[in-house]
Parts: C-alpha cells; sequence; structure tokens
C-alpha cells in the first residue's frame, strides 16, 4: 500500500474508510495516518489494525501543461525560490507538494503572470527562515547580481520569519542597485483559502516588472484583506505579527508604493533611488562573529562579557528608549563596556522600542555612554537593520573610527534625517 491509496480497515471494532497518508518523520513508528472521508486525519495504532485492504489505487494527478510563450513587448522578471510554500501546488489528497520550480508551474498556478512578464524560474536552495544564516544571504545576493544581468527585475520568495534581516542584508550586499528587487513571502499556507501566497506573488512580479525603483523593497498584504500590497524598504520593514496576512509594517518610514491586484502602481513616496543603467555591485563581505543583545532590567553584565572573550568582533544593543543601559548600581554596564571601548570591539546603540530614534546626549547616562565608552548610537535604525550593517561593516574593517563613520552614515535608507509622526505605526 502506498500513500494516495484509498483503503478500507477494521480497526479494533470500527470499520473505516479513507486515504492512506504519508507518515511524518517526526511521528513515532507503529502510528498509521488515515484522512477520513469526513476529511479529519486520525493516527491509528498498527498493532490495533485487523485487517486492511486498497479499494482504489492512487495515481498521481498530472497537470495541464500550459505552454509559456515569450512576448518580447513584456519585461523579462526572474523569480528565485529560496524556500517555503508560496510557489508549491498542493496534491490534496496525499498533502505532499506536486510542482516543479519551473516558469510554467508558475503560469498554471496563476495564468494572468503571463501577462506580466516573460517569466524564469530558479530554485537555489530550500531553507526554513529560522535557519536561515548569513551565507544564505551571500548566496542570495550572488544569484540576484547574475540574474539583473538579463532580467528587467528580480522577485525572491523566502519564509517570514527573518524575512526582514535578509532584505537589510540584500539592501547592504548589492550595491549601486540599477533595477528592483522585490522579497515576498506568504504568512498562510498555499493550501489554505485564506492565503495570501498567490496575491504576493502577483503584485511582486507587477512591482519588478513596472516599478521605476532601484532597491530592495518587501510586497507582502498591506491590510488583512485582499485589496493591496505594500512595498516597503528593505531596511525600514519589520514582522510585527505571529500570522496576520499585513504583519510586514514600515518602521520610522512610510510604504514606498501600494500595488492593487490588477497589478497596478501607486506611488506613495518620491523618497526612493530610481531605476538606472549600469551594474550591480556585488558587496557580501559579512562578520559572522556579530551579536545582537536586548538589555533587559538586571541584566547581568557578564553576558556581555561572553561575547566579549569568545571572539566577537562587535556588538549592537537594542537598549531602552533613546538609547539607555544600567550605568549605576550593581547591574552597571560601564567596566564591561570600558572592557570593549579598551579592546576596540565596538558597540553599536539602536532602541528596542523601535520607533523613534537614539540620542547620545539628551540625558547624563546617555554623554556617559557616547562619550566615556564611545558606544556608537544610530539614530532611528532598527536593532536588526544595525546587527545586519554592523556585520556587513566589520566584514572590511577593524578601524574603529571608521566602522562608527559608515554607522552613522545612510546607504541604503536604514537612517533617515527626520522622524514625522506619519511614520508611526504607518
Amino acid at each position: 500500500m502506498n500513500a494516495g491509496d484509498k483503503v478500507k480497515l477494521l480497526y479494533e471494532d470500527k470499520e473505516l474508510e479513507g486515504t492512506l497518508m504519508p507518515r511524518p518523520e517526526i511521528l513515532e513508528k507503529g502510528i498509521t495516518i488515515i484522512k477520513l472521508n469526513n476529511g479529519y486525519n486520525v493516527g491509528l495504532e498498527e498493532k490495533k489494525i485487523k485487517d486492511m485492504k486498497v479499494i482504489e489505487k492512487y495515481a498521481p494527478p498530472k497537470p495541464k501543461e500550459t505552454e509559456v510563450k515569450h512576448d518580447k513587448n513584456l519585461p523579462s522578471i526572474t523569480i528565485i525560490s529560496t524556500g517555503g510554500t508560496i510557489s508549491s501546488r498542493i496534491d490534496y489528497r496525499t498533502g505532499g507538494v506536486i510542482a516543479d520550480y519551473t516558469a510554467k508551474d508558475f503560469v498554471q498556478m496563476m495564468p494572468d503572470l503571463a501577462k506580466v512578464a516573460n517569466l524564469k524560474a530558479k530554485k537555489i536552495m530550500s531553507v526554513m527562515s529560522e535557519d536561515i544564516n548569513p551565507s544564505h544571504w551571500q548566496k542570495i545576493a550572488e544569484e540576484i547580481q547574475k540574474e539583473l544581468k538579463t532580467a528587467e527585475g528580480v522577485v525572491v520568495t523566502m519564509g517570514t520569519d527573518t524575512l526582514h534581516f535578509a532584505t537589510a542584508a540584500l539592501s547592504f550586499f548589492l550595491q549601486d542597485l540599477n533595477k528592483p528587487v522585490v522579497v515576498t513571502a506568504s504568512q498562510r499556507s498555499i493550501d489554505r483559502g485564506s492565503s495570501d501566497a498567490f496575491m504576493n506573488l502577483f503584485c511582486s512580479v507587477a512591482a519588478a516588472a513596472n516599478a521605476k525603483i532601484a532597491e530592495v523593497v518587501t510586497c507582502m498584504h498591506g491590510s488583512e484583506n485582499d485589496d493591496y500590497c505594500y512595498l516597503i524598504r528593505g531596511t525600514k520593514v519589520r514582522k510585527m505579527h505571529t500570522s496576520r496576512r499585513d504583519a510586514f509594517r514600515p518602521v520610522n518610514d512610510l510604504p514606498l508604493a501600494k500595488i492593487l491586484p490588477d497589478g497596478k502602481i501607486e506611488m506613495l513616496t518620491d523618497n526612493f533611488k530610481e531605476a538606472k543603467t549600469g551594474e550591480t555591485k556585488l558587496v557580501t563581505h559579512f562578520e559572522p562573529k556579530t551579536a545582537l543583545l536586548y538589555v533587559y532590567p538586571g541584566m547581568d553584565p557578564d553576558i556581555i562579557n561572553y561575547y566579549l572573550d569568545n571572539g566577537y568582533k562587535g556588538i549592537v544593543i537594542a537598549a531602552t528608549a533613546l538609547g539607555h543601559v544600567a550605568v549605576n548600581g550593581d547591574k552597571s554596564l560601564m567596566d564591561v563596556l570600558k572592557k570593549a571601548m579598551d579592546k576596540k570591539i565596538p558597540i553599536v546603540i539602536a532602541s528596542q522600542t523601535l520607533y523613534g530614534r537614539t540620542h547620545p546626549f539628551v540625558y547624563s547616562n546617555l554623554r556617559k555612554l557616547s562619550i566615556e565608552r564611545n558606544c556608537i548610537f544610530v539614530e532611528d535604525m532598527l536593532p536588526e537593520v544595525a546587527y545586519i550593517k554592523l556585520g556587513w561593516v566589520l566584514g572590511k574593517t577593524n578601524d574603529i573610527d571608521e566602522i562608527k563613520a559608515i554607522m552613522q552614515t545612510n546607504i541604503a535608507g536604514e537612517i533617515t534625517d527626520r522622524s514625522f509622526p506619519k511614520t508611526f505605526l504607518a
């Protein structure tokens, strides 16, 4: 018997009928999974199954292929997959993925894509969002640069949990970007009726094909409804909810554009880099011995000592409010920060409030950090972005003055000149 076969069985004294399902690897042995005719899955102890027979053999579906013709009047877009389910079709009988990763599959799922762009699809890795590390970001950046030589834009699909780390990394790794790079994902799996995958992908392709921008941006639902997606700058976006479809929001910034379900683009600001001619440069150096720490009341200074004594080259501290950490009492960080300063290990201060900006001089305790301990305050940069940027800077220099100068210079929209009320909870 194989997964997908229709079976009838006698379990203890009950007769059951359903579809034999694949057994998940994490499930203990001796359990058989059956999808009952009412749609529910049940796990049955095999030792209690008295009889089971096949009543219908499973035949994998053979989707009708859609011919993909090149349209010389449409731009060419490359879709790069790094993992996740946003581009997969589900075989509802077995629950398995049956799609390959080709342009034909995309057009089969979403025929309207063929009206927007000529598609090329590449699957370069299959990594869960939480398992992504800097080497994966470097690989993605390399593939993007390669595709931008012939494509008018690139769409990258990935998992959501660390997507905002990835977009920050790509924003620094891809220097002199000349075309749009749109990163998208889905909050809800593609087999659910409420999935945001299809609209996010369609809007992303439309944006990559027609938005005259030269930045790394995200394209995800702008509301819980299927009424538009937002383009948000890669260094100003953050996942702000575990499951809402509009979880990705701009922080200390406004969305760059709305992408409507029909592919139309409504620019919301002129504060973006415009598409241009030239070649995108790849600058992917990254120091893995970079840390991100959140301070909290009563935090033991030895936590920082651990990083200082184990070869770390730089630390970002997500401090409270304007950039505060404990500087008085038995939990003061002043001694350990002096140790960092003496070892020329940069300490970067961002704010865990996310909204607003740090300030090195408003209070005396802040002056102690910035003047006496040479901590680097990075304005309204998000902690995660500061971590990415510091790792990127440390990849090319260990000079503390140069590090400070670069960290406090806006390179990819990570620092804004002023804070505006309308960017709060935008």
